[in-house]
């Protein structure tokens, strides 16, 4: 079944992305200039990804990141202040100003948690999904990973469980080319991922990862599957990241500014509002509006971030570990 997005859908996807893409320009300028303390991890590149696959989400879905979750946080639901205030550190912050840019955790709208380790997603995706099979709920949990948590154990583990237990979860591998330097051609003989699906006996799809409506279809057919009782599904989107690995890190010397520029030419962003003024769906003047929109976003969420205060350091043994006081003796 094919899920076409109408016209109102359109414009939010096309806006989410944006969201994505100027907080994390955001991000990086805030990095340079040494209010983001620790790393920094951005999405530049793969907002088709999260965008197309969040729209069909409810808050009560989970979903499970990994060390480059903003995107993901942003499309789940998370503000965009929440996650510029983390990352600054600030007690506003969406885990409080106690994780940064690889933890950032927010259940009240499904989040919940991404993660600098490789692959536990993809286990704590199927455990969800074991937890709705358990409760009888029609939610699904998600896992984004990247190419790179392929050769990790947790891949095997977690898609052998959901598929012997039919279990409402859907893998989500943006396979962007290189796990950090390492080009993914080079760590396996088969350097696709959705050809895999076959050993496991679930379906699998293999999507352009730049392009939105693609992704959008195919998570479509994917959580209508999963909340249906059908079983998990295998989902790789190819996509490619235009800034380095973490801000900081070197562009080039593992890849070429040729294979760099030609990914830029298929821009996720650029590339859906070509098609939308194309389809007369959105004139230029649009554009501009929601583009002007979304600055003013940015700048209230920085301002946010900057004024909002540090964490109470006499708190700092807080939410270590749970307790129940109300626990018999």
């Amino acid at each position: 079944m094919t899920i076409k997005p109408d016209t109102r859908q359109l414009l939010a996807l096309y806006r989410q992305m944006l969201v994505i893409r100027r907080c994390e320009e955001q991000l990086a300028k805030s990095y340079q200039a040494g209010l983001i303390p620790g790393p920094c991890h951005t999405y530049v590149g793969e907002e088709a990804i999260a965008t197309g696959i969040c729209a069909h989400l409810r808050p009560e879905d989970a979903i499970f990141s990994t060390h480059r979750g903003h995107g993901h946080a942003l499309a789940k639901g998370v503000s965009v202040a929440q996650v510029i205030a983390e990352l600054y550190g600030k007690a506003s912050g969406c885990s409080r100003g106690r994780g940064g840019s690889m933890h950032l955790f927010a259940p009240e709208v499904g989040l919940m948690g991404t993660s600098g380790l490789v692959g536990p997603s993809i286990l704590q995706a199927a455990g969800a999904g074991y937890t709705f099979q358990l409760l009888k709920t029609d939610q699904v949990g998600v896992a984004f990973f990247g190419d790179g948590a392929v050769s990790n154990g947790a891949f095997h583990e977690g898609i052998t469980m959901a598929a012997s237990w039919n279990l409402p979860t859907i893998f989500v591998c943006e396979n962007n080319l290189y796990a950090t330097e390492v080009p993914f051609a080079e760590a396996t003989r088969n350097p696709e991922v959705a050809n895999r699906s076959s050993s496991y006996g679930l379906p699998s799809i293999v999507v352009d990862g730049n392009d939105v409506l693609a992704v959008y279809e195919a998570a479509g057919e994917s959580v209508a599957r999963a909340r249906s009782g059908n079983g998990p599904t295998l989902l790789e989107c190819k996509t490619y990241r235009t800034r380095s690995h973490a801000e900081g890190m070197l562009d080039t010397g593992y890849r070429t500014m040729e294979e760099i520029d030609t990914w830029k030419k298929r821009d996720p962003i650029n590339c859906f509002a070509d098609r939308l003024l194309k389809d007369k769906i959105l004139q230029t003047a649009d554009l501009e509006v929601i583009e002007e929109e979304v600055t003013r976003l940015i700048m209230d969420a920085v301002k946010f971030a900057t004024d909002s205060p540090w964490p109470d350091h006499t708190q700092v043994m807080e939410h270590v570990f749970s307790t129940n006081e109300n626990a018999d003796a």
